[in-house]
């Protein structure tokens, strides 16, 4: 493990010149730890060579890796370590949710490392559905990112026309919520289930549309025609 984690450090020293850096907190509202760092496809790079050095390991050899990197708090962490967990989507079980679940509570701080690490739970969900019933849980709690998340987890699967029914009953929980963030969320959540399910996702929002915050209702109608974007943003 150690030398794993040597290795990634090294990787990263490497490669941080100043035409690789980018300032991150403009595109977020909350102050970031560090909110200077490398680009994207930088660090894509960086987690592909290491992973490499890893793939081998047993899938708890993996995760104890990963907690390691976010126990450490250092730059980067999340980014591997999220990453790193994803890779391993063909040999999730049922029982990865807690885990999942605690690094969404204690490793999650912006909306950006909250939707990373839902690709993840989108894959579990994919494969375990049961599984949503936990997670529609997480619509009615006090942390942020879990109301984000109970959203955002459902993408990937209903990109693939599924899930729809937990898609509206987890917007209905979510309807009024006051988070800008979840907002969004759950209506980037609507707007990817009307590529699917567009006439169903229509019927949804015009019924819900004159309770639903309009940061929420905007995303839901963005790819819309533009009648009926016009129809929605009108208040009956």
């Amino acid at each position: 493990m150690d030398d794993v984690l040597k290795k990634l450090r090294e990787e990263i020293k490497a490669a941080d010149r100043p035409e690789n850096r980018i300032n991150y907190q403009r595109f977020f509202k909350e102050k970031l730890q560090f909110p200077e760092g490398l680009k994207v496809p930088v660090l894509r790079k960086i987690s592909k060579a290491v992973f490499k050095e890893i793939r081998s390991c047993s899938k708890k050899e993996i995760f104890q890796i990963c907690e390691e990197l976010l126990a450490s708090q250092e730059q980067y962490s999340r980014f591997f370590a999220f990453t790193w967990a994803g890779n391993l989507e063909k040999r999730f079980e049922k029982q990865d949710l807690g885990l999942l679940e605690r690094w969404l509570k204690d490793h999650v701080d912006s909306w950006a490392s909250c939707d990373h690490l839902c690709a993840s739970l989108g894959m579990l969900l994919i494969r375990y559905p049961e599984l949503s019933l936990k997670r529609a849980r997480w619509a009615k709690s006090k942390n942020m990112w879990l109301r984000r998340a109970s959203a955002v987890a459902l993408i990937i699967p209903v990109r693939r026309g599924k899930m729809l029914d937990d898609v509206f009953r987890t917007a209905e929980i979510l309807l009024q919520d006051e988070e800008d963030l979840v907002q969004k969320g759950y209506g980037w959540m609507l707007k990817e289930a009307g590529n699917h399910f567009f006439e169903e996702v229509l019927d949804f929002v015009m019924a819900h549309k004159d309770r639903m915050p309009r940061t929420a209702l905007r995303y839901a109608i963005e790819k819309w025609p533009e009648d009926k974007r016009r129809k929605a943003m009108t208040k009956d």
